[in-house]
């Protein structure tokens, strides 16, 4: 669960201590699914077939080499790992299965009132998609770990209508939309549920048009992750939809140079050097965070921004606090909200939009 605590911990500790807790999660991993099945799958075999055979604890593992086609996961408690880089899948025929004619690589798939369990997706590479490498929707105690999601069109790695999920330790760089992108819903209108305490951390998010999205979800953190090189580091999106997004940790990551371009979409407005951004949301708190060199020229350029959400919704009771700011422009912290009741406290920066935050 997310805590209320103030930690003051420099970068370099914060991201060893992030990385020894993905590394550690990950060694326990093959214990966990001891009691199951292994099936190996090679090179020009089908994963799809072995997925299909697995019962829940399997293991299905794909030896080194490159798999063509999307893969569709329906079985609790099943495993996919690869030999990290080394086993890669890439787009076959596109009808393979469901996943496939979505667009997507590999495809975790539940229903909102039976979530589907415990299944880990690990140690492999997903690229090349025309959707999301890796697309979870309806899932409960879903892992998701040392993967590369890289070079798909929409987002890395996406859930939703999922809880208390783990993300942690993956590569997720050049994909069209968002490296990590947790919703509600990704295709309809709602409030934010309880995610129950879903964990996105130790994460590399880089080259994406925004690190990490949260939209419409409440208590979960993103923590420990590096993040660079993106159109926004950070973005927690929430509404006038009822209950509010919010009551969520955004904490010791470290957020630099995300000063790539984005056009404005149908959905959001033009976007570059933004790091860590709220909009619409209540009771964030983004706390203990390295947050440099972030700039640009549109409405979320700034190290840490507040700002209306699409509807006009402002944030309410945001705790900004304890963030090491520098060299992000036009300001530090960019409090462009109307909200009345956020607070900022123990910022070091050297500018502030309006003055008086640092």
């Amino acid at each position: 669960m997310p805590t209320r605590r103030v930690h003051h911990l420099a970068a370099a500790a914060a991201a060893a201590t992030a990385l020894t807790t993905a590394l550690a999660a990950l060694a326990a991993a093959p214990a966990a699914h001891a009691a199951g099945t292994l099936h190996l799958v090679q090179p020009g075999e089908s994963i799809q077939r072995a997925v299909d055979a697995a019962k829940p604890g399997d293991t299905v593992e794909l030896l080194p080499g490159t798999y063509r086609g999307s893969v569709r996961i329906t079985t609790p408690g099943l495993t996919l790992r690869g030999a990290g880089d080394l086993s890669v899948i890439t787009p076959g025929d596109g009808r393979e299965n469901a996943c496939a004619v979505a667009g997507h690589g590999v495809c975790v798939v539940g229903t909102e009132q039976a979530p589907l369990a415990d299944v880990t997706v690990e140690s492999l590479a997903v690229t090349g998609f025309a959707r999301n490498g890796i697309d979870a929707s309806g899932t409960t105690r879903l892992t998701v770990r040392a993967t590369h999601v890289h070079d798909n069109a929409q987002q890395g790695i996406s859930q939703e209508m999922s809880t208390k999920a783990t993300i942690i330790g993956n590569r997720s760089t050049d994909n069209g939309q968002s490296g990590v992108f947790l919703a509600n819903y990704a295709y309809r209108e709602g409030g934010a549920p309880d995610t129950g305490g879903t964990v996105v951390a130790g994460n590399v998010l880089t080259g994406n048009r925004v690190g990490v999205t949260v939209r419409r979800l409440r208590v979960l953190t993103v923590e420990g992750n590096e993040v660079s090189g993106n159109c926004a580091g950070v973005f927690v999106v929430g509404d006038e939809n009822a209950p509010r997004a919010g009551d969520l940790d955004v904490r010791r990551n470290r957020v630099v140079a995300n000063n790539k371009f984005c056009a404005a979409n149908p959905r959001l407005g033009a976007i570059q050097g933004a790091g860590i951004v709220l909009t619409g949301t209540e009771g964030t708190r983004v706390t203990d965070n390295d947050v440099h060199d972030n700039v640009g020229t549109t409405d979320f350029s700034g190290g840490i921004v507040l700002y209306k959400s699409a509807v006009g919704v402002p944030n309410s009771r945001a705790t900004v606090s304890d963030n090491r700011l520098s060299g992000n422009g036009p300001a530090d912290l960019a409090d462009h909200d109307t909200g009345t009741d956020n607070a900022f406290a123990r910022n070091t920066c050297s500018v502030s939009v309006p003055s008086g935050r640092c």
